[in-house]
């Protein structure tokens, strides 16, 4: 069978790796081409698009890049065209993603849609549109099933696939960092704007902490000279291509709000989270968000379970002191830890992309498309 895949974020590849490679699994004839990135591509599926080539993040950087965006998604279609799959698999990505799963559903392709939209946190509409051109919707999340039983629209629960990749690196022997004092891991985002925004203020704060090493965990499709011509302390140490490890081994951790933040809370590593962006961008997004947190720990549990500083908050002074907590309040790090613990059990059996490739391939077979 053939099969199409779109992922526009590093997350979305390191999903996209493990589905491409459960696909191929499940039908040993399996023909994948995809966007995505290294991982997808290591995994087996021909890379169409790299994600570095498509991440734009918030209103304003969405609006400079129209025009690529644009070409992007007609040059997509005519791919797709070419290849003709039997199933076409959207990963999240929406924006893009959307428009692409209206336009195939009406060429007569099946589409599944492989986590889902954060259609609860806003545009709450697009389920209308979603319910219209998507075949399937195997989400990831707990409570994504009952928001969605609101529009009377099934979908299938998972699991997270976080887990799947979390276990396998708690497996694996340690390279281990060399430092003689603990560690601070800094987790500054995957894309350059987010990047060139957080680091800075992370490392001004890593300043003020002499007896801890201070970690940034390099972004694999960002050059070292975006972290060189920032760092600028021969103190402080750029890892490559090792972020699980750098989470095994650090005390605490400093992460920018999105996937990374729960893949720390999946380590046991407490954790504060930041994010500082674009002024319109972060003023629109507080006007039109309906969600009480930014961080998927918190969202889950429904409640703060890591600190959130966010844009005004996320400054030097109120990053030290949330820091020297948690390195140095024992009641408040077995706290967050307990948390965590719970945060597991919410997740599933840790099977997410077995379960995913099933059902592609169920479809692909024509077996299932309730």
């Amino acid at each position: 069978m053939r099969y199409y895949i779109i992922a526009g974020e590093a997350s979305g590849d390191l999903h996209g790796s493990r589905l491409v490679k459960a696909l191929r699994t499940k039908d040993t004839t399996a023909q994948i081409r995809a966007w995505g990135g290294d991982k997808m591509e290591a995994a087996g599926a021909v890379l169409v698009k790299h994600y570095r080539d498509l991440a734009f993040m918030g209103f304003v950087e969405v609006l400079k890049h129209l025009g690529t965006i644009l070409h992007n998604i007609a040059f997509c279609k005519k791919d797709i065209s070419q290849f003709q799959p039997d199933v076409l698999v959207l990963i999240d990505y929406p924006g893009f993603n959307l428009r692409i799963a209206k336009w195939a559903h009406a060429q007569g392709i099946k589409v599944v849609y492989y986590i889902s939209p954060q259609v609860w946190a806003w545009k709450e509409g697009r389920v209308k549109a979603i319910k219209k051109c998507v075949d399937k919707m195997l989400v990831i999340l707990p409570f994504e099933q009952d928001f969605y039983k609101k529009w009377n629209y099934e979908v299938h629960y998972v699991g997270h696939p976080l887990l799947e990749a979390v276990d396998e690196a708690q497996a694996e022997p340690k390279n281990l960092i060399a430092s003689d004092k603990p560690i601070v891991a800094m987790l500054p985002g995957s894309r350059a704007q987010e990047i060139k925004t957080k680091l800075p203020l992370m490392l001004q704060v890593a300043a003020k902490h002499p007896d801890y090493q201070f970690v940034v965990a390099g972004a694999p499709a960002q050059p070292d000279e975006i972290y060189q011509n920032l760092i600028g302390d021969a103190r402080i140490i750029l890892l490559r291509n090792d972020t699980y490890n750098l989470l095994r081994q650090a005390h605490a951790a400093i992460v920018t709000s999105g996937t990374a933040t729960l893949e720390t809370a999946l380590f046991g590593l407490p954790e504060v989270v930041v994010y500082k962006g674009n002024p319109i961008s972060f003023w629109l997004a507080k006007k039109l968000v309906k969600v009480p947190f930014v961080s998927l720990v918190n969202l889950i549990m429904g409640r703060e379970v890591v600190k959130e500083l966010l844009q005004d908050d996320f400054n030097p002074q109120a990053l030290a002191a949330e820091l020297d907590r948690l390195l140095h309040d024992s009641n408040y790090r077995a706290e967050m830890m307990e948390h965590f613990a719970q945060l597991r059990a919410k997740l599933g059996a840790g099977n997410a992309s077995t379960l995913v490739a099933e059902e592609i391939v169920g479809i692909a077979e024509h077996k299932d498309l309730s």
